[in-house]
């Protein structure tokens, strides 16, 4: 059965993409194919590159693209390397990216992904299938120091030292709904929560799983060279840290006069989208365009 993912601020991703009929874009974390479909449908000559490391969820896009297979490419490959997939597919530049940096649906509702504290499954979540290391891996060997700095860091969780206790203490944990219960009870639970007591935790185990913030560090680093002069970038994140590494990169290709910021400041779902797909509901928007080089001849550093 297919999950489709509901895809986030859909309309100002186009709109800030500026999809042109006959242009090539790349949805470079295209999941089941929500953004990447909706790029399609406005393509007349123009072509879609759809990159991701899941290759259960592109065979959903794939299915869910069907209509439109000669204007999208779909590849199973980690966003970091979109400068390799363009140069194989013999394509010098692009005018726009899309990156949507959230879990799929597909991800998260399926229970033997083990993304999701909701449901009962191994402690797994790779996002790329073939990876070797897993979060069971992380949480019942990494020492109790080990994992309350991870916790801290990639969850900004203030009692990881008293989760990490309980981790250890609590070995071997089973599957993700062990995890959570052991999480929820090394927390102080005072009054009304917004987040399950396990979702910092869960969190700062899914980066570190998928090496995240060191994907998106190369990502920021090598797509503005895959860009034409005017080609637009459009960022979705989740999470400060994310959020925090897109605002910097985009605020020194700015000072250094390689990009225009489009958006001053981060947009967010509207009320009304975040009523019919809550998972929108922590979604930051940034977008910038590629500025030319300032003088004849010139090219920006990178350039392919």
């Amino acid at each position: 059965m297919s999950v489709w993912h509901t895809p986030v601020l859909l309309e100002e991703v186009l709109g800030w993409l500026q999809v042109r009929a006959d242009g090539i874009y790349v949805d470079a974390t295209t999941g089941t194919g929500g953004h990447t479909l909706e790029i399609a449908r406005r393509l007349a000559t123009g072509r879609v590159i759809g990159l991701d490391q899941d290759a259960q969820a592109l065979e959903q896009a794939r299915e869910r693209l069907k209509e439109f297979e000669s204007r999208v490419t779909l590849v199973n490959e980690r966003f970091s390397e979109i400068g390799n997939v363009l140069k194989r597919l013999g394509i010098p530049a692009v005018d726009g990216i899309v990156a949507d940096l959230g879990v799929s649906t597909l991800q998260l509702d399926t229970p033997e992904r083990g993304f999701s504290f909701r449901y009962g499954g191994p402690l797994d979540m790779r996002m790329n299938q073939g990876a070797q290391s897993t979060a069971k891996e992380i949480v019942n060997q990494w020492s109790e120091k080990e994992l309350a700095d991870l916790i801290f860091r990639y969850g900004e969780e203030r009692n990881s030292r008293r989760i990490a206790r309980a981790i250890v203490r609590a070995r071997p944990i089973r599957d993700t709904g062990h995890l959570a219960t052991v999480v929820a009870g090394a927390q102080y639970l005072r009054g009304r929560r917004k987040l399950h007591p396990a979702t910092k935790t869960f969190l700062a185990l899914r980066i570190a799983v998928n090496r995240e913030l060191e994907e998106l560090g190369q990502f920021l680093d090598r797509a503005p060279a895959t860009l034409h002069p005017e080609g637009r970038w459009v960022f979705l994140t989740y999470h400060s840290l994310e959020d925090r590494m897109v605002k910097q990169a985009f605020r020194r290709y700015e000072r250094e006069g390689m990009l225009r910021l489009l958006t001053k400041h981060v947009e967010r779902p509207a009320e009304e989208e975040i009523e019919t797909n809550p998972r929108a509901r922590s979604a930051m928007l940034r977008a910038a365009e590629k500025l030319p080089p300032r003088f004849e001849g010139e090219e920006w550093p990178g350039s392919l």
